[in-house]
């Protein structure tokens, strides 16, 4: 789904989001998965679904501001060294590019995000 109509309504937890595994080299633990649905792109920013099914990986970050919708789970910052987030429904995450990060999901994660 791209360009979601103005007054459209989804539910962010039953959208079907399709994943791929996480490239071996970013795997610390289980056989974790991610996939997105973009839902919008205008005006320098794209908003979407993003999933990571149970399982620990790394990443590298782009700018994005998120909430989580569903699942949980720990957010650590290892570049810059930042306190840890717990990651559960309602909770709402700024992160900046080129933070490094380690993503351990309990309970498959859903957040919407926005990114410029």
């Amino acid at each position: 789904m791209t360009g979601m109509a103005a007054g459209a309504a989804v539910v962010a937890a039953s959208l079907v989001v399709p994943d791929e595994v996480v490239p071996a080299d970013r795997v610390r633990a289980g056989a974790p998965r991610t996939g997105y649905v973009e839902l919008d792109r205008a005006d320098g920013r794209t908003i979407g679904v993003w999933e990571h099914t149970p399982g620990v990986s790394t990443d590298v970050e782009a700018d994005e501001v998120f909430v989580v919708v569903a699942g949980a789970g720990l957010l650590e910052f290892t570049e810059p060294d930042l306190p840890p987030v717990e990651l559960r429904p309602g909770v709402i995450v700024r992160l900046t590019d080129g933070m490094h990060t380690v993503w351990t999901v309990r309970e498959t994660l859903r957040k919407v995000y926005i990114a410029p």
